[in-house]
């Protein structure tokens, strides 16, 4: 499973940040993608990097997995776990932009600067079941695509090509987005106010202290608790000003929907957990992440590396 989020601080400068949650790594590392990287696109989705790339993610081939990134024009995407409900093409569709469902993420930030720009190119484009390798499946996913300005989440299902406008600037994991926001509406009344005083009669009720307007609110770890728990802190948190404060604030709220080993058991018998918490900072280039055994925040500055050179960088 995972969880994503996207807010801005005081001066529109956006954050952008995921869990992966699962029972085991891939090994991914931090990776830059630079703009004379020639990229290898099956069908040519991604003719060019035009825009320096930074992300979490492997690599294959010489091909970057991105899990999720970001590029300097302040664009980034992440992808979570989907299945059940995404649908890939399972060939190439003539007359369409097609797109390998594994170079999605890369596809995004590679060619362009906003979510505008994002969802006008996906009325034309097609995601491909086509797998990088034999080692690696296409993975069933749907992303949040993120910029200063706005959200969308992007699901390819039976139904075809879907783009949401993400008005929570949140996502989790199934069933799709458009009923996670549906049933965001049975939350209405979680507050982080303090309920009362008030009377039963002649009996006065008062609450324990704060955190009585938030009873209700879900802490379990199936998606539609996440998403709502998520939705909930990210449009309480207070906006704020700071590098510092704002890397502290998504992994704060990162931290309120993490995953603990021993809690969760997945169908095949092992245990769901958190195994990464990594984001990005649009107003410095830098990606930020801590691993489920060492929570200690580490950065990956963009600026530090060859963001022009030909070669993928595998920074940490």
């Amino acid at each position: 499973m995972c969880t994503g989020i996207r807010f801005v601080d005081c001066d529109g400068n956006m954050y952008f940040g995921r869990n992966l949650d699962w029972s085991c790594s891939y090994g991914e590392k931090v990776v830059i993608t630079p703009t004379g990287y020639a990229p290898k696109s099956p069908f040519g989705a991604v003719s060019q990097v035009k825009h320096a790339v930074i992300g979490m993610g492997i690599v294959q081939e010489d091909v970057p997995l991105y899990f999720d990134c970001a590029n300097d024009a302040g664009l980034a995407v992440a992808g979570l776990n989907f299945p059940g409900y995404a649908q890939y093409a399972p060939a190439a569709v003539e007359g369409k932009v097609n797109i390998a469902a594994y170079e999605f993420p890369l596809w995004v930030v590679a060619n362009f600067e906003t979510v505008d720009q994002v969802e006008e190119a996906l009325a034309s484009a097609v995601i491909v079941d086509k797998p990088i390798n034999d080692k690696f499946p296409s993975s069933l996913l749907h992303w949040i695509i993120g910029d200063a300005t706005r959200s969308i989440v992007v699901e390819h299902t039976e139904a075809g090509m879907q783009v949401f406008h993400d008005g929570f600037d949140v996502l989790t994991n199934q069933p799709g987005f458009a009923w996670h926001a549906e049933n965001a509406r049975n939350y209405i009344n979680v507050t982080p106010d303090v309920p009362g005083p008030l009377n039963w009669r002649t009996a006065e009720l008062s609450a324990y202290g704060s955190g009585g307007g938030m009873r209700g609110l879900p802490g379990d770890y199936y998606s539609p608790s996440r998403f709502v728990r998520v939705a909930y802190l990210n449009a309480h948190y207070p906006q704020q000003s700071t590098e510092e404060e704002n890397v502290s604030r998504l992994f704060h709220t990162l931290t309120g929907v993490a995953m603990i080993d021993g809690a969760a058991r997945m169908t095949d018998g092992a245990f769901e957990k958190t195994i990464f918490t990594g984001g990005v900072s649009c107003r410095t280039n830098t990606y930020y992440y801590s691993t489920y055994e060492d929570p200690a925040i580490r950065s990956v500055a963009l600026a530090d590396y060859d963001a022009h050179g030909a070669q993928l960088i595998v920074a940490q």
